[in-house]
């Protein structure tokens, strides 16, 4: 995917974009940390290089650049392009006045179609036992087994009702979502998709992530879970996509965005680019815990496995295996060396590998040509409900190499 304006080549620092719209929860967010890494891309940056985000996640520091220099946005997920294309685009809003309330129209009238022709109805008003609970979540989940052959986009509904959603706000997600194609070919299309994503983020009963959703187990979790059953969807739709209006302007910058593996991507960057590096430090692979917003971009109707109704083409990254991440680390720093690119990379003291020895296997693999420096920031690190404490004292480490 490839958006591009007009050139712009004059010199300057980079600064810190403000008003980064906040889409949806990321595990290992760099929204915190965003103002320590801009810093650090300017020990490097002369205001010539392309920046290229290797592993662009959430894409929060496309929303930190935007409008300032040449972006080359990557990541093997699918949504993170989205996310990277929403931040970067270049928007004329006059030219689309009252779109959000065509838009809102038009789901609504695609969700009355569907509501209607399905004739199910799950009530959430009179429940008060987690018995009653778990009758009416078990009803919704069994639609996987239905044919919606009446209702033309029903991935959500089919695959997802009573699990993060329950069957209503399914519904509204596959409205959106065909709403969202009849614009695919406008920037637009991120727009919507963007809400859509933060309408599901703060409607989904799980802690933030999609690894599971929750069962009740007790009085209290039931009630939490019952909060978001009976939450209206599409106010939050709304709501983010006319903050998207009021935060995302003009961009003259050309960029591009990939969904390439990051040994791919290197292969393919322009030679003396910047390259900031922010691979996954620890064995949790990020498709476990966004496959649903990757199926939401995709919607190709996987096969899923397990309770979190996983894919089963989920990626397993390099970064996050034991045996495997000392290699990828020197694929990167050897791909880097030959397109004689700088490089700012971000890692961590809890990472699966020491950050000693992370800078040591850097000067070994980039060697002459390039100086060294690294910066230090402690931070609380959020665990997103993966661990008994919800955040952990960490050092975020910058490992700069610039080229010389």
């Amino acid at each position: 995917m490839k958006r591009t304006t007009k050139k712009i080549t004059e010199t300057r620092p980079l600064q810190l974009n403000e008003q980064i719209p906040h889409v949806t929860k990321y595990m290992g967010s760099k929204r915190n940390l965003i103002d320590f890494i801009v810093k650090s891309l300017n020990e490097v940056y002369t205001g010539k290089e392309t920046i290229v985000d290797l592993f662009a996640g959430s894409s929060i520091l496309s929303g930190a650049l935007r409008n300032q220099a040449e972006i080359h946005s990557n990541d093997i997920q699918s949504y993170s392009a989205i996310l990277a294309s929403l931040y970067l685009s270049n928007y004329d809003w006059i030219s689309y006045n009252g779109i959000a309330d065509h838009v809102v129209d038009q789901a609504s009238e695609i969700f009355e179609t569907y509501k209607k022709s399905n004739n199910l109805k799950f009530d959430y008003s009179k429940i008060n036992s987690i018995d009653a609970l778990a009758k009416v979540e078990a009803k919704q989940r069994n639609l996987y087994k239905k044919d919606f052959a009446n209702q033309d986009y029903h991935l959500f509904t089919k695959y997802y009702s009573g699990t993060y959603w329950n069957y209503e706000q399914c519904l509204w997600i596959d409205s959106i979502r065909k709403v969202a194609d009849e614009y695919k070919n406008t920037n637009l299309y991120f727009v919507i998709l963007a809400s859509l994503m933060f309408a599901m983020t703060y409607n989904s009963q799980s802690t933030g992530h999609y690894a599971q959703y929750r069962d009740a187990t007790s009085k209290s979790s039931m009630k939490d879970i019952l909060i978001y059953r009976q939450r209206e969807f599409l106010p939050y739709f709304k709501r983010k996509f006319a903050d998207l209006k009021v935060t995302l302007n003009e961009n003259k910058y050309s960029f591009k965005t990939s969904t390439l593996d990051y040994s791919e991507c290197l292969n393919q960057i322009s030679e003396k680019s910047i390259v900031y590096a922010d691979p996954p430090y620890c064995f949790v692979h990020y498709s476990r815990f966004y496959h649903a917003l990757e199926t939401l971009v995709r919607y190709d109707y996987p096969e899923v496995q397990y309770k979190g109704r996983y894919r089963t083409d989920r990626h397993q990254s390099p970064f996050c295996i034991k045996t495997k991440v000392e290699g990828a680390f020197i694929d990167m720093f050897q791909k880097i060396k030959e397109k004689e690119s700088s490089l700012v990379l971000s890692y961590s003291d809890t990472g699966m590998i020491d950050l000693e020895s992370l800078k040591t296997l850097m000067r070994k693999q980039l060697g002459k040509g390039y100086d060294f420096e690294t910066r230090v920031l402690s931070y609380q690190h959020s665990t997103m409900g993966r661990k008994e404490d919800k955040s952990r004292d960490v050092e975020e480490a910058a490992l700069i190499a610039k080229k010389v």
